[in-house]
């Protein structure tokens, strides 16, 4: 990120009350702003906060100077808030024609459009960049940067969609396997359906409680008429024995 801190401004007498606020704005502005740019170990969005304020309040004052304009930028992306910064750095784009601030002004609007992946119009930005100022080291290895990072975007975008067709694959044969099962499964069904039912076997007639006692004692009446003439007979043999040996 490029900075365009201006830190002392030559102001005429008549400038008076409203240029010393402006000044005393710009100088705490700027305190706040390399404040927080000491401690490289992490963002102290909260010191650029203080700086972006301050700034605002100098642009109250002076509300078309370029400096503040893009001090107040800077400050804003330094607060992770990129998509502001790129707004106003576009804006500043046509309130420049000094080729150094114009090469700043689209150096760090790529920056802002970077940090929110936006890829195509970042790399724009940087071109632009060098348009003005070819030779200028940061910008070139920014553009290389971006340039990387959206080739390895569109690697990964690639292998998710490739990834989606092949799920997409997997279930149409996942699908296509659970058809021919069911297909399969409906022309047993059919065949079981067709095949004749086997005769079940009837069942045996049985006899009641009552019917089996009947019969029971039809055949014990049976049996003792049987023995009684059984008896008689052997009775009226006895009798003829006697009769015949009776001398």
């Amino acid at each position: 990120m490029k900075n365009l801190i201006v830190i002392l401004i030559v102001f005429t007498v008549s400038a008076g009350a409203f240029a010393q606020k402006e000044r005393k704005f710009v100088r705490e502005g700027n305190s706040y702003y390399a404040d927080a740019l000491e401690d490289t170990t992490k963002l102290d969005t909260i010191g650029f906060g203080k700086a972006e304020v301050a700034y605002r309040r100098a642009l109250q004052i002076k509300p078309d100077d370029f400096h503040w304009q893009f001090n107040l930028a800077n400050s804003i992306y330094k607060q992770n808030k990129p998509d502001q910064s790129a707004s106003e750095f576009e804006k500043l784009v046509e309130k420049t024609d000094e080729p150094a601030e114009k090469s700043m002004v689209y150096h760090n609007m790529g920056n802002s459009l970077l940090a929110q992946k936006k890829f195509d119009p970042s790399i724009d930005a940087y071109k632009k960049a060098l348009r003005i100022t070819p030779n200028d080291p940061e910008t070139k290895y920014n553009l290389a940067y971006a340039m990387k990072m959206k080739k390895k975007d569109e690697e990964e975008k690639k292998k998710d969609e490739d990834k989606k067709d092949q799920d997409k694959d997997q279930d149409k044969k996942d699908q296509d396997k659970d058809k021919d099962k069911d297909k399969q499964d409906q022309n047993k069904d059919q065949q079981n359906k067709d095949q004749p039912e086997q005769q079940k076997p009837q069942p045996q007639n049985k006899i009641s409680k009552q019917s089996a006692e009947q019969m029971l004692q039809a055949l014990e009446n049976d049996e003792k008429q049987t023995q009684e003439k059984v008896k008689k007979a052997q009775a009226e043999r006895a009798q003829r024995t006697k009769v015949e040996k009776n001398w």
